[in-house]
């Protein structure tokens, strides 16, 4: 029995400001079957409301309680353990850490910085994470789909190169992170098996449900999919589908 609904954004929903085909129409499905909906993207250059308003503009209501981003799991997480943080993120992000309470100790947050990954930004990082700071990752990813339609490098390689470099794990707050999918379904009546997720990275949005205890993942052929990529890293898609239109059929079908 499927009870929820896990849709990553870029890439199945759309792709920069352009809607996938039929998406839109899908999303209307699955709220007119009452299924509830959670929205859980490893953006890491975007604002929350920024998101909100872009899906509102391609005809995509979304409450606040329905879409989960790394950055808002960062701002929780340091009010938690008492950290400020040194930000190594894409200036658009830095908003969403403005005017909060932390603590004393300090903590490295890496996300997707783009350009602001220079040699000097990394370095203060490094020495943060030498000198004790604790070492935050917003998200892994290897890549994102860009503006020009080609692979680009995501923030993975980055925190990967800081790890390497200070010796000290990164904790992850985003997808894969076990923490991050169960925490969309937190408030819901729904268990984790009776969820179903919905993305085109067969790493961090489909293995990582999986193993986080999603009962299903549904890998979509567009976005950063590639051929094969079903095939690339365990556990394997419970499906391969085209697009989301094809992810709803599968679970509308599944749900009886």
């Amino acid at each position: 029995m499927i009870r929820a609904v896990l849709l990553d954004l870029s890439g199945v929903v759309y792709d920069g400001d352009t809607p996938i085909p039929g998406a839109v129409a899908a999303i209307g499905r699955l709220r007119a079957e009452g299924l509830p909906i959670r929205f859980v993207s490893n953006t890491t250059r975007s604002p929350h409301r920024a998101i909100v308003a872009q899906l509102a503009s391609l005809g995509v209501a979304v409450g606040d309680e329905e879409l989960f981003t790394p950055a808002r799991a960062a701002v929780e997480w340091l009010a938690r353990e008492g950290c400020a943080p040194q930000l190594l993120v894409h200036p658009d992000l830095v908003p969403e850490f403005a005017g909060k309470m932390f603590g004393d100790r300090r903590a490295v947050v890496v996300g997707d910085a783009a350009d602001a990954f220079t040699y000097a930004a990394m370095n203060v990082a490094f020495r943060q994470l030498i000198d004790g700071a604790e070492f935050v990752a917003l998200a892994v990813n290897r890549t994102f789909k860009d503006a020009d339609g080609g692979l680009s490098l995501d923030a993975g390689a980055f925190v990967a190169a800081l790890e390497f470099a200070a010796g000290k794990q990164a904790t992850v707050l985003g997808k894969p992170s076990r923490d991050f999918f169960h925490a969309a379904l937190a408030g819901l009546d729904c268990m984790l098996g009776q969820a179903v997720m919905v993305g085109d990275d067969a790493e961090s949005d489909v293995a990582g449900a999986l193993r986080a205890g999603i009962g299903s993942a549904l890998l979509v052929r567009t976005g950063k999919y590639r051929a094969g990529d079903e095939s690339r890293h365990a556990p394997h898609p419970t499906a391969v589908v085209d697009d989301l239109p094809g992810a709803v059929d599968w679970i509308l079908r599944k749900r009886g």
